[in-house]
């Protein structure tokens, strides 16, 4: 006697209109951009440090360097598996806020003006982006109903 098949899980249709809906979604010019400049507010961040010119702070450098290649990997995980991934744009917009506030809050030196305007512009920027990469996917879903 054989045990009756269930279809899996993974061809379930709603599952098949989640997967179309992410693939529709950042296969949109807008939103290849998004990405695109959400990486490079990652690897800029990352540099920051020698582009501004404030790597003798070992502190906030190594803070800008961790930061900005968690927020670079975790974008670039968007384009490639969105519906698994787009909710940790939550995960960037912390990343984000973190890097607004880090001057102040990474003890041990009083940073230089430069380093202080380079983070909280990044940090904003970072996190315009990740709001926008979270809302991607909800404008559509909102629209269609």
């Amino acid at each position: 006697m054989t045990a009756p098949t269930s279809p899996r899980i993974d061809q379930h249709p709603d599952i098949l209109a989640l997967r179309a809906h992410s693939e529709e979604t950042t296969a949109m010019p807008a939103a290849q951009a998004v990405e695109a400049l959400a990486l490079l507010c990652g690897v800029y961040l990352a540099a920051s440090p020698w582009i501004v010119g404030f790597n003798g702070f070992s502190t906030l450098t190594a803070n800008n360097l961790i930061t900005g290649v968690a927020f670079a990997l975790l974008v670039g995980g968007f384009g490639s598996a969105y519906e698994r991934t787009h909710g940790m744009s939550w995960a960037a917009l912390a990343i984000g806020a973190w890097t607004i506030i880090s001057p102040w809050v990474v003890s041990g030196h009083a940073f230089t003006t430069g380093a202080n305007i380079s983070n909280v512009i990044v940090g904003a920027v970072c996190c315009v982006v990740a709001l926008a990469l979270a809302g991607m996917g909800v404008s559509k879903a909102r629209a269609r109903r």
